[in-house]
């Protein structure tokens, strides 16, 4: 049995949620926000039952937010249909493995691969900017099924920073702009979420009394951050991509480094 929350906590846990749905809508990383608020929460939850608790209620506002995108920004569907169907496959797997690999064997390589893409950001002025027009082809293809499946895998599996990984994939092989691959990864990541429930509700793994009112918040953000981004444009969007990396990066050096410096002092 889950421990018991205040109301007080309720109302803190749906705020975050609607500030993960309004950050995700636009660069992704809602998960940042909402997981640990879930675990610190939670301190004596299992796991998986707060990933799936995450998921329910991230998948709400990720729906939202791909339903605003539509028909105001362009989306390519014969790179989006295939990333998203390799990445439901391979979201589940993810999730069904989620016991078997710990995450202090992720952690370093997520966070080195962070760090990279924010340096190629930061320093390619123009990354992101202009879409440069593309002619959909068998490779162009077979790269975003190969970005779908590696990327839907992680998500299942792990899961901080998948939106940034894929518009900074969609936009550095597949020639989009932020706004168009971050319109694009919504899709993808739908397809994630509800692949890794697919595992976490038929085995229990969702504290359905948290996860509604979540859902609620985070569909709400998720319509306020998908407006926010189109209004403002595709360089609002890349200063928040950046600004997300560098708190991705401190929030996961931090748990991996963290204890250390602690144990020094």
């Amino acid at each position: 049995m889950p421990e018991s929350l205040s109301l007080l906590q309720i109302v803190s846990l749906c705020g975050l949620a609607f500030c993960a749905g309004l950050i995700d809508s636009a660069v992704g990383g809602g998960g940042l926000i909402q997981i640990p608020a879930l675990f610190n929460a939670f301190p004596q939850t299992v796991e998986a039952s707060l990933l799936g608790t995450n998921k329910l209620a991230a998948v709400t506002g990720s729906s939202v937010a791909a339903r605003s995108y539509v028909g105001k920004v362009h989306i390519n569907w014969h790179l989006v249909w295939p990333a998203t169907i390799a990445a439901f496959v391979m979201a589940f797997c993810g999730a069904a493995t989620v016991v078997l690999i710990p995450r202090e064997v992720m952690r370093p390589l997520v966070l080195a691969l962070i760090i990279v893409m924010a340096v190629y950001v930061f320093w390619k002025k123009d990354f992101g900017k202009l879409q440069k027009p593309l002619q959909v082809g068998r490779r162009e293809k077979m790269l975003a099924v190969v970005i779908g499946g590696v990327i839907g895998f992680y998500d299942g599996l792990f899961g901080p920073g998948t939106g940034s990984f894929l518009i900074f994939l969609f936009i550095h092989f597949l020639a989009l702009d932020f706004l168009q691959a971050s319109a694009s990864a919504k899709f993808v990541n739908i397809s994630t979420n509800l692949a890794s429930l697919a595992y976490f509700i038929p085995t229990g793994n969702v504290l359905y009394a948290v996860a509604l009112p979540m859902a609620l918040f985070n569909m709400a953000g998720g319509y306020a951050g998908s407006r926010i981004a189109m209004k403002h444009g595709t360089g609002f969007v890349r200063g928040l991509f950046l600004v997300l990396l560098v708190v991705l990066i401190a929030k996961l050096g931090y748990d991996q480094f963290g204890g250390l410096f602690s144990a020094a002092s």
